[in-house]
């Protein structure tokens, strides 16, 4: 397994939103300045230990996330800049929020090698805006999105259901709206009240801002409606897209290809040759694969902004073959049924069997047969609606006993 996709993370943001549990850190003005002076070398550093190593060199897709990567300016183009100079992505992701997010920007970074831009928009109504602590305005969003569309970027947009003051119509209008503006790609989340958040906070006050599932779950019936309508192809549990224009950096966490994470907070997996190769560049990881000689696949997490620690978790393979068909059914093609065969020579015919029984008489997948004539068990509506029961399904197939 080569690293074909990287991730970046940018911990920063101008204001943490209401809702947001991510490790970032909300500064502006000096203090931002400050802050940046002294992480973005540590990040190019890093970036030029693994490009050294050949780390980077099958890199197929690049994702620079956080926090809100655009609040680096034209650094951010410099840093995509470098990623650049170790590989040749097809796909060059960034994320953005309006407010950081103008023209000159835009311009700057389809310059450095920029291909896709994920704006933060969230609502197309100006009162959840300010309900979340967005800093941005619904027009300032539509004209971000302008500007990247100008750039000649692939647009990709995020939405959140559930808001504080969120209706029905509400929500219509804003996949209306979205949808009139031509984006490529359009992810729909639900509103989740993660525990120490200040949005948590206020609803243990105020019992209303507790999100209806039901009412969630309406709007991504609506989003479905609106999008498919609109020429969008639901590829993933939460995303859209045109065709051609499915996000390929995604698709690899949910189909096991090796994925590299730099900066604090990232996440990466390789497997256990990648790991072994690699190993001088993360403190204690080589103990860790001494002390564990099934390991067949590495999760790790930085936890510092320096790279001196982090956290490890190892898979046998067993256990990396369950993940594989638990994340493939976030997606609408499923797993195929070649990759249920593979995974009975580890997991036995019966375990297999009694996964796939279970969620076809749940409701939570079908057999389908895709173009080609492949079959593949994917997820129904029903299994992306109640998807922590159809992925421990398939997890539970990492249990021997």
């Amino acid at each position: 397994m080569s690293i074909s996709a990287l991730y970046l993370h940018i911990p920063f943001c101008h204001a943490k939103c209401a809702y947001c549990d991510f490790d970032s850190r909300g500064l502006r003005g000096s203090a931002l300045e400050r802050a940046l002076a002294d992480y973005v070398p540590r990040l190019i550093d890093r970036i030029d230990a693994f490009g050294c190593a050949g780390a980077l060199r099958f890199v197929d897709t690049v994702y620079i996330g956080g926090g809100t990567p655009t609040v680096l300016g034209w650094a951010l183009a410099d840093i995509v800049a470098r990623v650049r100079s170790w590989c040749d992505p097809v796909e060059v992701t960034c994320e953005a929020n309006p407010e950081s997010f103008d023209g000159s920007l835009a311009d700057a970074l389809a310059c450095a090698g920029v291909t896709r831009i994920s704006l933060g928009v969230q609502s197309l109504d100006d009162t959840e805006l300010v309900g979340i602590g967005r800093l941005h305005t619904s027009a300032r969003a539509l004209e971000a999105l302008r500007c990247a569309r100008d750039a000649g970027f692939d647009v990709s947009c995020d939405l959140m259901c559930g808001l504080p003051g969120q209706t029905r119509a509400s929500w219509r209008e804003t996949l209306q709206r979205l949808i009139a503006e031509r984006p490529c790609h359009v992810s729909v989340y639900p509103l989740t009240l993660e525990e120490g958040t200040p949005l948590a906070r206020r609803a243990e006050r105020e019992p209303a801002l507790v999100p209806s599932e039901d009412f969630q779950a309406d709007c991504m019936e609506e989003s479905e409606r609106q999008l498919v309508c609109a020429g969008f192809h639901r590829y993933e549990v939460a995303s859209y897209a045109q065709p051609g224009h499915a996000c390929r950096h995604n698709l690899a966490y949910w189909t096991g290809r090796g994925y590299l994470g730099i900066g604090r907070s990232s996440a990466g997996m390789v497997d256990r040759a990648c790991a072994d190769r690699l190993a001088g560049l993360f403190p204690g990881l080589a103990g860790r694969l001494e002390a564990e000689p099934d390991a067949a696949r590495v999760r790790f997490v930085q936890r510092d902004d320096a790279a001196e620690r982090f956290d490890f978790e190892c898979l046998t393979e067993r256990e990396a073959v369950a993940e594989d068909l638990m994340l493939g059914m976030r997606l609408s093609r499923g797993v195929a049924a070649v990759d249920l065969e593979h995974a009975t020579h580890l997991c036995g015919s019966h375990a297999v069997d009694e996964a796939v029984r279970a969620s076809r008489d749940l409701g939570l997948a079908r057999w389908v047969d895709e173009d080609g004539g492949a079959r593949c068990l994917a997820p129904t509506e029903r299994g992306w609606l109640l998807g922590n029961e159809l992925y421990g399904i398939f997890w539970g197939l990492a249990d021997p006993s």
